[in-house]
């Protein structure tokens, strides 16, 4: 298939759109053009090495062909591929054809027939708008740690409840790009970055992550503790998986049943991972218990004080934190000082030493930044 290039593209992003049917992509070429240079190939001539100036890759292929699914697999199962950004079409609401889509890693997915201006607004929010040679190495590596992570929500949120296990492995191979990211860059340009994503659960999880991380390094915990940071904030929420999307995106107060449900996530997601086996007991603790509270008013177990662990603590704060600053359609976001003096109130609930360690952290990560960069120690 010949490549098909838009002419002075208004932005320097590069897409590799990769197709079975050269006839049905050109509508999706012709959209896309509008954000970038676009190189149109069939999925029998995808690159084993594709340049590293495409900011991710499209794909358009009937996902109910054994052939063409088997084909893209082989492609972007290749460590060439795994960072990569990759968008999805699926043809209509056909359950299979999305099941199949995040098996094979999607980023995020569109559907026919097009709406233009949807598709643009995906593009910009899951692909870099500067090509890799033109961005400068501090951004090189938030994009890596941002993409890193993004993958690990996509494994949690699309692939567990299709059926596809979650392993340590998943989520270790993630740390390292986030953890270099969050100490190269500071706190402030991972949240920003992570907002740009249009799902809420996983910049939620996400913002977490982000908090634990740079409340680790402000205390000067050692790299293996960051790292046990890292993986019990990515799987912290890991049962929302399994809660109906209507319940998770329903603004307001849930009504009592509903709540209940919610609040079952985090029994569902503890006992998914013991079921599977691999993770270590402080990460099935965090997943069950970063709702208990030090009194003994959380959930599930309504466990208090001398039985909440120091991680379990740690993601507490994080994620109480993040949440608070988080709006919907009928709540604004509070600011942090609003967010923090709430946090100060819940003295009997929250650890009061973390809390007021986490200060600097709450404040500082979204301070306008100073002329010197660098994570949020």
């Amino acid at each position: 298939m010949a490549a098909a290039l838009a002419e002075d593209p208004p932005a320097t992003r590069r897409l590799l759109l990769a197709s079975d049917d050269e006839a049905q992509a050109e509508e999706l070429a012709r959209i896309l053009g509008n954000l970038g240079r676009v190189e149109s190939v069939s999925i029998f001539d995808l690159p084993d090495h594709p340049a590293s100036d495409f900011s991710g890759v499209v794909v358009d292929i009937d996902l109910t062909s054994i052939a063409a699914v088997q084909r893209v697999r082989d492609k972007l199962t290749a460590k060439a591929y795994q960072m990569m950004p990759r968008l999805f079409v699926l043809a209509g609401a056909l359950h299979h054809g999305s099941t199949q889509a995040w098996a094979l890693g999607a980023t995020d997915t569109i559907q026919r027939p097009f709406d233009p201006s949807s598709v643009l607004h995906r593009i910009r929010q899951a692909f870099s708008e500067t090509a890799e040679d033109g961005r400068t190495a501090d951004e090189r590596v938030l994009g890596n740690g941002v993409a890193a992570a993004m993958m690990v929500m996509v494994k949690i949120f699309h692939r567990l409840p299709a059926g596809i296990p979650l392993t340590l492995e998943d989520v270790t191979q993630a740390e390292t790009q986030i953890l270099r990211a969050l100490k190269r860059c500071s706190l402030r340009q991972w949240l920003l970055a992570v907002s740009k994503h249009h799902k809420h659960s996983y910049r939620h999880t996400l913002h977490v992550t982000g908090y634990a991380v740079a409340f680790a390094q402000h205390l000067g915990m050692r790299d293996d503790d960051q790292r046990r940071l890292v993986r019990a904030a990515l799987i912290h929420d890991v049962g929302k998986a399994f809660i109906p999307v209507d319940i998770l995106d329903k603004t307001g107060a849930l009504p009592a049943e509903e709540e209940r449900v919610l609040t079952g996530h985090t029994r569902l997601g503890h006992d998914a991972l013991a079921q599977q086996g691999g993770f270590p007991g402080e990460m099935l603790d965090v997943v069950l218990h970063h709702h208990e509270m030090l009194d003994g008013t959380g959930y599930p177990d309504g466990l208090r004080a001398e039985h909440i662990s120091d991680i379990v603590r740690i993601i507490t704060l994080a994620d109480t934190y993040a949440s608070l600053l988080e709006a919907d359609a009928e709540t604004p976001a509070m600011t942090p000082t609003q967010a923090f003096s709430i946090m100060e109130l819940m003295a009997e609930k929250l650890d009061g030493a973390l809390l007021q360690a986490f200060r600097p952290v709450a404040f500082g990560a979204w301070r306008e930044p100073s002329s010197r960069g660098g994570s949020a120690n």
